[in-house]
């Protein structure tokens, strides 16, 4: 199939995003619009399965190890710590479950966390006993030190894991990876990583943080589509898991079956012990290739290029608004930054209300949990602020009117 040229990835430039409708998309945390790249990828999958059938299998999977050394490449590890996932909660849960548990361990989360990094840790509790501890997500944006302190209160009473996202969705606050990781270990404590609201736009290296296990999805800041993502394990990890969630392709040479003739089925072949293992079926192979795409412009830019250009579109926009009556949720130090601006919206009026209105003037935001979320990515144009600051205006007159 011949793919049209298409012009490369530039900061502040959609011209990769013809077809989108809003004047500011400001809901990169949410979901992403699909560039040009990706709906010809896409398109490109769906033609070669349509004329080739099972026939375009290989090419698809062979093309999948490239995405594999990209995800590596994007968090500081080796190709072979990746495994594919449908989402980051098949991620956590995959980790949930086949986690070593004993009974009577305890699982440290943080209330304010979005669900997905909590409730598999709850049902942990169901068949192995486990016990979840939560602590307030919310003290690391107040006082970082007394949030870790208190996390250290808890590890010393004793925990198997500690789960924290990367930055949460609510505030957007960045939480301080390293000296959690740091702690954990020195209190014999793991540590999962939720990383999709900082994958693509807030720079992560996972092996020097140290981090034991992350997920993460495709469909937010990476840019993908919906329905793939991946899951880093520790290489030194996935010996202490227990399989119990391995499928027909998690085992050695699964296919040899299919493809060597007669005297090759059998269900005794051990279980991978690569991140792999959690491959457990047939993949989201369009998803997949998106994801390739996507990731691909996201490294011709630098995740640090992309991160300073958001926190530039940050710094104009945030005195604004503070000057109109919101309270920004904002870090007031850079480490604590991350892709999203979440406000509290003046008195008078609420999220949803300015949300709607904002809609109508072809602002695209979110209402995480009564909160104003604005998440620029990198095909947001500084030049755009100043418009979204008079559709601002104009929704506040709206919403109090």
């Amino acid at each position: 199939m011949n793919l049209p040229t298409l012009p490369a990835p530039r900061l502040g430039d959609r011209a990769l995003f013809p077809d989108l409708e809003a004047r500011a998309f400001l809901n990169h945390a949410a979901i992403s619009p699909p560039s040009e790249p990706v709906r010809a990828v896409a398109h490109e999958v769906v033609g070669d399965y349509a004329r080739k059938g099972v026939g375009a299998f290989l090419k698809w999977r062979d093309r999948r190890e490239g995405l594999r050394a990209r995800l590596g490449r994007l968090i500081g590890v080796g190709a072979e710590d990746i495994g594919f996932v449908a989402n980051t909660t098949t991620g956590v849960s995959t980790i949930a479950l086949d986690f070593p548990w004993r009974r009577g361990d305890r699982v440290i989360g943080f209330r304010g966390e979005f669900p997905t990094n909590i409730t598999p840790w709850q049902q942990a509790t169901v068949d192995h006993g486990v016990e979840v501890v939560l602590l307030d997500a919310d003290t690391y944006r107040v006082d970082p030190a007394a949030g870790l302190r208190a996390l250290e209160t808890e590890l010393r009473q004793g925990a198997r894991l500690v789960a924290v996202s990367a930055v949460q969705f609510q505030t957007g606050l960045r939480m301080p990876l390293e000296a959690i990781t740091r702690l954990a270990h020195a209190h014999g404590a793991q540590v999962f990583v939720d990383a999709i609201q900082a994958l693509g736009v807030v720079p992560l290296d996972a092996r020097a943080l140290g981090v034991d296990y992350l997920a993460c999805g495709s469909h937010k800041w990476l840019m993908g589509l919906e329905g793939c993502g991946f899951l880093y394990i520790r290489p030194d990890r996935v010996g202490e898991l227990v399989p119990r969630t391995a499928g027909w392709l998690s085992h050695e040479e699964p296919i040899r079956f299919l493809v060597e003739g007669e005297g090759h089925l059998r269900y005794d072949r051990p279980i991978r012990r690569k991140a792999d293992f959690v491959e457990t079926g047939a993949l989201n192979g369009v998803g997949l290739a998106a994801l390739d795409a996507s990731v691909g412009l996201i490294e011709q830019l630098g995740v640090e290029a992309i991160y300073q250009h958001v926190q530039a579109w940050h710094d104009r926009i945030e005195p604004q608004l503070v000057e109109r009556g919101f309270a920004s949720m904002r870090a007031p130090w850079a480490e604590g930054r991350s892709g999203s601006l979440s406000l509290r919206p003046p008195q008078g009026t609420t999220a949803m209300a300015l949300a709607a209105a904002l809609a109508e003037r072809g602002v695209a935001v979110s209402t995480p949990d009564g909160l104003l979320r604005l998440a620029p990515h990198w095909p947001n144009g500084l030049g755009e602020v100043e418009r979204v600051v008079e559709a601002v205006d104009e929704a506040l007159a709206a919403a109090r009117g």
